[in-house]
């Protein structure tokens, strides 16, 4: 069987990793989750990472056709929008994304916002295929961190987004609008029950507590063996009241609300106002009152 070829791309800012996959036989490619350059204090956005993703490629020869989502982030920006502008590629995404624009349409007020998924080209559900050239990718909806997570396997090698991180570090939060320990959970154990020597890259690292360099590849072997969360021997009741009693105390991620208002909309920001000037909203919670 054609391995795909992989390369990584780490954004320390976001601690987001991007990968372009590119299949050896026909030089197509995907790029996976790749990161929209942004500044929220000045809302200055730019390309560069992106950018990066789309030089190498083209320095080696290959063809990107496809942006390909694991879900709709919370921490990053996508350049979704950028690349399919660069290269002509489509954007594919889980087909739950629909539930997520349901959820943050209201609470954006995005009125303009078509909750159908429309504002991506492909939508994915649970066990359909597609080709990166001729390599076979398998889509596996993992919910539990979003309602619309879903993992790329492609050969040996699983894309698994944000419900798995380093074995040292753990597994992703469940506590954003429509997430869910239990289900995360469940995801998690049939990623696991893959073969051990599945490799499982991640779409992000923070590099946990005694660990000096970032990392984003493991095994399901390694996961099962040694997950800090979610080893083999952890309950779902025991995961889950872990999973809650973290979530509790974590900080909201610095790039959330910009985050959620582009990735909804497949990488895209709003339309300018009549000024030329395009803006995000924040809502404003008041608190102590």
């Amino acid at each position: 069987m054609t391995q795909p070829i992989i390369e990584a791309f780490f954004d320390a800012p976001t601690n987001t990793v991007s990968y372009l996959v590119a299949d050896p036989k026909t030089r197509i490619a995907a790029v996976i989750d790749p990161v929209l350059d942004f500044e929220p204090a000045s809302g200055a956005a730019d390309t560069r990472s992106a950018g990066r993703i789309v030089a190498f490629a083209r320095d080696h020869g290959w063809r990107i056709e496809m942006v390909l989502e694991t879900h709709a982030h919370a921490d990053h920006l996508s350049a979704a929008s950028f690349i399919k502008a660069q290269t002509g590629a489509w954007i594919g995404i889980g087909a739950h994304i629909r539930d997520v624009q349901k959820i943050f349409r209201s609470m954006f007020a995005m009125d303009d916002l078509k909750i159908d998924g429309s504002d991506f080209d492909r939508l994915f559900e649970d066990g359909d295929r597609f080709a990166i050239g001729a390599l076979e990718v398998d889509v596996l909806h993992v919910p539990g961190h979003t309602p619309a997570d879903v993992a790329y396997r492609i050969g040996d090698s699983v894309f698994v987004g944000d419900t798995l991180f380093m074995p040292d570090y753990g597994t992703a939060r469940a506590d954003f609008p429509g997430g869910d320990a239990r289900t995360l959970y469940r995801s998690i154990r049939r990623l696991l029950s893959l073969p051990d020597a599945t490799r499982l890259f991640l779409c992000h690292d923070y590099k946990a507590p005694g660990r000096d360099d970032y990392r984003w590849e493991t095994t399901v072997g390694e996961q099962r063996r040694s997950n800090v969360h979610v080893h083999d021997g952890v309950s779902e009741d025991d995961f889950v009241a872990m999973r809650r009693q973290r979530d509790a105390g974590l900080s909201v991620p610095r790039l959330l609300l910009p985050s959620i208002q582009v990735n909804i909309r497949a990488g895209r920001f709003g339309a300018p106002e009549a000024n030329g000037v395009t803006y995000l909203r924040i809502p404003v919670t008041w608190r102590g009152v």
